[in-house]
């Protein structure tokens, strides 16, 4: 059946559009000739003449607009140079993907280099096939059936042509039937005809039937239709056409953007197989091309920067239309990438100040100095010459010691490192302050892990000693290192060894700095098909490394990774990609790299270490009051809520191991000063490094405390509250002391109140007694006892006038007492100052 269908619309299709393809063929020579340019392997992006300047001179030959330069970058986009020549008043044409042509319309310069203009560019646009079949009077869509095709024709004249004869009619309907033949049950379609003379016949469409169309209208619409949908076939092919105007040979430039693929990157980190070898990172760029032009002979820039670009449809036409959101999109990577250093660590210091002759010198002013010559942090010796620094900021310190009676020292370049504990002990010559002894730091750091001299150099070996504290390599040379021959078998040279070539081989690539961006842009022009990729070097530099073990317990596992300290020691900016490790010639694990800048520190994780386990336990307490602050007529009770956490790590492996943990920092939550510091802190973390022997146990006990705050107003404490500050032990006898006054001067503020209140209190009920007097001497008027009781009510309203007014006087009087007494009490609360640790 399916054979049948096939064969119908090919009948129809071909009756339909023989005449249309030789009269479009005869109407449009040039359109067949450049598709037969095309067909010959032309170039999608090359420039070529009109066939009117091909025809009017020789000089308007075929002219191609090569690709000179191209740039990548990481957001998807391409930047293009074309480069060329052009004769006279030439038009050149390129071509484009229409997923090229939006992002070149909005990007796109055109510069004539001689003296000649740009007069014109030009392009073909069409509207969406959906919109323009829309405009047809049939009904079809994109990829019709045949009979969605004749079910689109019903009540169209129609000539069908079978074994049994020749009909002639309408369409009436298209209609799928079922038939059993043989035991198998088939679909076929008959077609209802309704026949000059009035007569229905129906037909079962067989590979034998024909159908040709009757009215030469509908055979032109079906024609268009057609044409439409062949048009189909070239809508990814946009010719942008620039017109020139001016004399002789000139060049023409043009440049502009387009969507990529986005270029990628990969490492490959070599740990050092031999003593005293550096690591190397080889990077690699991989780049596609897939414009549909070759790359020949390019100038080839990657750039490690993403510039802000989006997607305009300026070459399609717009309609209203609601706008489309798409889905969200999440990726989840298996491999870990790691925060970069925020905080470079802190480390501590400490010594003893004596003379030549070894006696201590108590008092002695001491102060640290950052290389940056900001003061750090000072104190003085104790009675035992003894000076000791908290945490103080990682890097290189200078120390000054003056003493009345020596001459004053500096201790240049003192080497503080994240978590280690410098011991400096400086001996004072007898002179004056004025004179100063310069000397360079003599002892070198002491790690308080494992009590080694930190500045001694430890050799890192073969890979057996992965794990270890020691730095891999020292300071890089230049990028792309030193070139080297090749071996070639009969040319006498002794072959090289993986390692020795690897060491010898040079990056392809200069890196620079491009504004906020970074270019590495290849030494030697490519060559790059299109629908084709490479692979090209672009980093090839020495590393400065520290194998380490990396645990946090947010990996949700007790084994931690094995990861390397990599500090970017190359001048150059290190995109983000893959990477891989090779120890001792061997693959190691891979990662992931996140971007990293010159000098900046970053762990790269690539494997799990099966031969460390990590277990933690937490203990949590909250203290009693420690500290009583009384400021501005607040009291402030501070307490303190700490935890202690341990980390206890074994090492089953047979080498040493450095590992590093990863502990939470948390906002209000600090570390205690006297305990261990962390090298290093990221966003959110701390990181701390903790050495360990082959078949040994360690822990790390990390303090933190937590300040809680209660505030009480002074104007409201009251004994009771104050027998509640006794009972909890909350304050000492000097706050108590200092609160009883207050207290104090409240009450006397409270009585002073009573007594006011209690003349206020009379004073009204003299008023309502007075008021019931007058009332019943109206009443009195014209009775017989109106001569007694008057003169009684009226000895009784003189003696109230006279308490009235000694009231006053009395009220007076407390007010002012009170006022006083009020300000006493303000300015005892405002005055008293208090900041006690308990």
């Amino acid at each position: 059946m399916r054979k049948f269908i096939a064969c119908m619309f090919v009948v129809v299709l071909c009756e339909v559009l023989l005449p249309l393809q030789s009269g479009r063929a005869q109407a449009r020579p040039e359109k067949a000739e450049e598709r037969a340019l095309e067909r010959r392997g032309a170039p999608a992006a090359s420039i070529a003449p009109t066939t009117k300047e091909r025809d009017a001179s020789a000089d308007s030959a075929a002219t191609k607009l090569p690709i000179h330069r191209v740039v990548l970058y990481k957001n998807g986009v391409g930047y293009f140079e074309h480069l060329g020549r052009v004769h006279g008043s030439q038009d050149v044409t390129i071509n484009f993907t229409s997923g090229q042509l939006n992002d070149v319309l909005k990007s796109i310069t055109i510069l004539d280099l001689g003296k000649g203009r740009i007069t014109g560019v030009g392009y073909n646009s069409e509207a969406p096939l959906g919109r323009r079949l829309s405009g047809l009077r049939l009904p079809l869509g994109e990829r019709p059936s045949v009979a969605e095709f004749l079910g689109a024709l019903r009540g169209a004249r129609l000539e069908v042509r079978s074994g049994t004869g020749i009909v002639t009619g309408r369409l009436l309907s298209v209609e799928r039937k079922t038939r059993i033949s043989g035991g198998t049950t088939l679909e076929v379609d008959h077609i209802s005809i309704v026949t000059d003379g009035g007569e229905l016949r129906t037909i079962e469409l067989s590979p034998t039937v024909s159908v040709r169309l009757a009215e030469r209208d509908l055979n032109q619409e079906v024609s268009r239709y057609l044409t439409l949908l062949a048009s189909v076939r070239d809508q990814d092919l946009r010719r942008m056409t620039i017109s020139t105007a001016g004399t002789g040979d000139r060049g023409l430039y043009v440049s502009y953007i387009s969507e990529v693929p986005i270029w990628k990157t990969t490492y490959r980190l070599v740990l050092p197989s031999k003593p005293g070898g550096k690591p190397i990172l080889q990077g690699w760029a991989i780049v596609d091309n897939t414009v549909g032009e070759d790359w020949l002979d390019v100038e080839l820039s990657l750039v490690a920067g993403a510039p802000q670009s989006f997607i305009q449809q300026l070459s399609q036409p717009y309609y209203g239309r609601r706008p489309v959101v798409a889905l969200p999109e999440s990726v989840q990577l298996t491999p870990q990438t790691h925060d970069a250093t925020l905080v470079g660590g802190y480390g501590r210091l400490s010594g003893k100040v004596t003379d030549l002759q070894g006696a201590v010198i108590p008092g002695a002013q001491v102060r640290v100095f950052t290389d940056g010559g900001t003061l750090a942090a000072e104190t003085s010796t104790n009675n035992e010459g003894i000076y000791e620094f908290g945490p103080l900021p990682a890097g290189s310190l200078r120390l000054e010691i003056v003493s009345q009676g020596f001459n004053k020292a500096i201790i240049q370049n003192l080497p503080v490192t994240g978590g280690s504990h410098i011991e400096q002990n400086i001996a004072l010559q007898i002179g004056g302050v004025t004179e100063t002894v310069v000397v360079e730091a003599s002892a070198p750091g002491v790690s308080m892990d494992t009590a080694a001299i930190s500045g001694a150099p430890r050799s890192l070996g073969s890979g057996k000693n992965l794990g270890s504290r020691g730095t891999l390599g020292g300071l890089s040379g230049s990028a792309g290192g030193t070139g080297g021959g090749t071996y070639r078998p009969g040319t006498g040279s002794a072959p090289l060894s993986p390692s020795e070539a690897r060491a010898r081989a040079a990056a392809a690539a200069q890196g620079r700095e491009l504004g906020d961006l970074f270019e590495y842009k290849l030494k030697e022009h490519v060559t790059i098909r299109k629908n084709q990729s490479a692979l090209v070097p672009i980093v090839q530099t020495e590393i400065t490394a520290d194998k380490v073990s990396l645990w946090s317990q947010s990996y949700g596992t007790p084994r931690p990774l094995r990861a390397v300290w990599v500090t970017n020691s190359s001048p150059l900016t290190l995109d983000g990609g893959s990477f891989s490790v090779l120890e001792e010639e061997t693959f190691a694990g891979e990662g992931l790299l996140d971007p990293v800048k010159p000098g900046e520190k970053r762990l790269l994780s690539y494997a799990a270490d099966l031969g460390v386990l990590v277990d933690t336990k937490l203990e949590s307490e909250q203290e009693r009051v420690t500290r009583v602050r009384i400021s501005r007529g607040v009291l402030i009770h501070t307490r303190e809520l700490r935890e202690k956490k341990t980390y206890t790590v074994r090492n089953e492996a047979t080498s040493p191991r450095s590992v590093i943990i990863e502990h939470p920092a948390r906002p209000e939550w600090k570390l205690a000063h006297n305990g261990p510091q962390p090298e290093e802190s990221s966003s959110g973390i701390y990181r701390f490094r903790l050495n360990i022997d082959p078949k040994k146990t360690a822990t790390l006990t990390l303090d933190e405390a937590r300040p809680l705050q209660t505030q009480y107003a002074l104007t409201s404490l009251n004994e009771d509250q104050m027998a509640l500050f006794l009972r909890q032990r909350t304050i000492n006898p000097e706050v108590e002391q200092a609160l009883r006054r207050i207290i104090e001067q409240k009450n006397r503020v409270a009585a002073l109140d009573a007594a006011i209140a209690s003349r206020e209190t009379e004073t009204e009920t003299i008023f309502n007694d007075q008021q019931r007097l007058r009332e019943n001497l109206k009443a009195l008027k014209g009775s017989a006892e109106e001569r007694a009781l008057t003169q009684r009510y009226t000895q009784q309203l003189a003696g109230q006038e006279t308490r009235l007014e000694t009231l006053r006087r009395e009220q007076t009087d407390l007010q002012n007492k009170r006022q006083q007494a009020q300000a006493e009490l303000d300015a005892m609360v405002q005055q008293l100052t208090l900041d006690v640790n308990l």
